[in-house]
């Protein structure tokens, strides 16, 4: 039997749109279908087991649901991944980790208060000189501050969640790795990032069933 390795996988394994042509033709549950069917040969021959903290699992099952995934799939992900709670209290992160993490939300949180005051400032301007121009009430709050309003959205989420922690199952997932001593899959710049930063092994979501097709290859 092969040495076991572990990897802790995030919702984006399985979701991830690249993946879904990958394995599916674009279809989902057939990707994700065809994924666990993978992660099962893959621990029965090669002792590659595949874990997920149980606050992830919901998110995923949770998504599946409301694709409508068939039973069958369901049960599979239910045998063949390993839900387990990482050991919040004793798991060992370094202070600088911690600082750097602090460090970045502040950047963002200045980021996004900067991208607001432009806005405001821009749409301000435009309604103020529609107004002088007898444009109607309705008209201004349809084209200028519904717009703005949309902008301001993608713009601010763009700004303080790209390329950050920002979920607790994100969290967990990094948590769990680093007390199993696991690989991290995802297709999330923000785990990827702090993920390397944990000196974690870190594996893109399209590029794990590869890992494990290419090893099944050679046992088979």
């Amino acid at each position: 039997m092969p040495a076991k390795q572990r990897f802790v996988l995030d919702t984006t394994a399985f979701t991830d749109n690249q993946l879904r042509e990958m394995l599916g033709e674009g279809d989902l549950n057939r990707s994700v279908d065809a994924m666990l069917d993978l992660i099962a040969r893959s621990r029965i021959k090669l002792n590659i087991s595949c874990h997920m903290p149980p606050v992830t699992y919901k998110e995923f099952t949770d998504y599946m649901t409301r694709y409508e995934c068939p039973p069958e799939t369901l049960i599979k992900a239910e045998t063949w991944i390993v839900k387990k709670t990482p050991n919040r209290y004793d798991t060992q992160i370094p202070s600088q980790i911690f600082y750097e993490y602090v460090h970045d939300i502040r950047e963002r949180m200045n980021k996004g208060l900067r991208i607001s005051e432009t806005m405001l400032w821009e749409a301000g301007i435009q309604s103020i000189i529609m107004a002088s121009r007898d444009v109607k009430k309705t008209e201004i709050e349809s084209r200028v501050l519904g717009k703005a309003i949309k902008d301001l959205r993608k713009k601010y989420r763009s700004a303080l969640r790209k390329g950050t922690l920002d979920s607790a199952p994100d969290l967990d997932v990094l948590l769990l790795a680093k007390e199993l001593g696991a690989g991290v899959v995802a297709a999330d710049d923000g785990i990827r990032v702090w993920a390397e930063r944990l000196g974690l092994r870190f594996l893109n979501a399209s590029s794990f069933p590869k890992m494990l097709k290419e090893y099944l290859k050679y046992y088979e």
